[in-house]
């Protein structure tokens, strides 16, 4: 089965697959290997146009999402 998933808040859509994406990226530019990933939570606010992360149950930051 193909799912596709948009986020839709006030004339914005973000594409699911781009938020990981982009989640994937930031995460290796900070150092870390897709196998050091163990649990990562991803909180979308589209209001702000971020993305907040909690990698683990130390770990947090954010990114930006267009």
């Amino acid at each position: 089965m193909k799912t596709t998933v948009y986020i839709e808040y006030y004339g914005k859509q973000i594409l699911e697959s781009d938020i990981l994406a982009k989640a994937e990226a930031t995460l290796k530019a900070a150092g870390k290997k897709a196998s050091d990933i163990k649990d990562l939570t991803l909180y979308v606010k589209p209001e702000e146009n971020q993305v907040y992360y909690v990698l683990g149950d130390d770990e947090n930051g954010s990114f930006p999402v267009d």
